[in-house]
């Protein structure tokens, strides 16, 4: 299956600022969504790799890795700052964080704990802050507290998204 990759995406953020707790909702889902796609899949699927391309594994634990990121700019929104933080293109945190290692439990409780706490600080924004916003360096354009909710609920689905990919590879192939 060809995949659209998530470097070569562009994004229309016109929507509403009112958006705001609908997409807050969708990303409160996602360690559920993450978890009912891997429950009783096998250790050595959660960790087996196509070639060089990260395990379902690898993608949830680059989702933990990369939760600084949100974080990172809805302060810098809410300071008032001109530009925000980009992203790490090379993946270094998931590239050196060994997720295979780890347990598929302890992985989901952190990711989960993780973002519950994200959640938190998402929630405790004032609605007349929703549509503050700072420039993107990389898509080189403005990104709204809402629009950085949207553009994150999108980065989940694509892992998500590379997981279902993954298991029905996984499906076919033997061990």
């Amino acid at each position: 299956m060809a995949r659209w990759p998530w470097f070569e995406r562009k994004f229309e953020f016109n929507f509403p600022p009112a958006k705001f707790p609908d997409l807050l909702e969708r990303w409160r889902g996602t360690p559920a969504r993450i978890e009912e796609r891997v429950r009783g899949l096998t250790r050595d699927v959660l960790v087996r790799r196509l070639g060089e391309t990260w395990s379902i594994q690898e993608n949830i634990g680059h989702l933990l890795a990369e939760a600084t990121l949100p974080e990172q700019r809805l302060a810098q929104i809410l300071a008032g700052e001109a530009t925000l933080v980009a992203a790490d293109v090379s993946n270094r945190r998931t590239h050196h964080a060994s997720f295979n290692d780890r347990e598929i439990g302890e992985l989901l409780a952190a990711f989960r704990k993780r973002r519950m706490g994200l959640v938190a600080r998402f929630e405790a924004v004032n609605e007349s802050d929703w549509g503050k916003s700072g420039l993107h360096p990389r898509l080189n354009q403005p990104m709204r507290i809402v629009d950085l909710l949207y553009f994150d609920c999108e980065h989940d689905d694509y892992h998500l998204a590379r997981i279902a990919e993954l298991i029905r590879t996984f499906s076919t192939l033997p061990l």
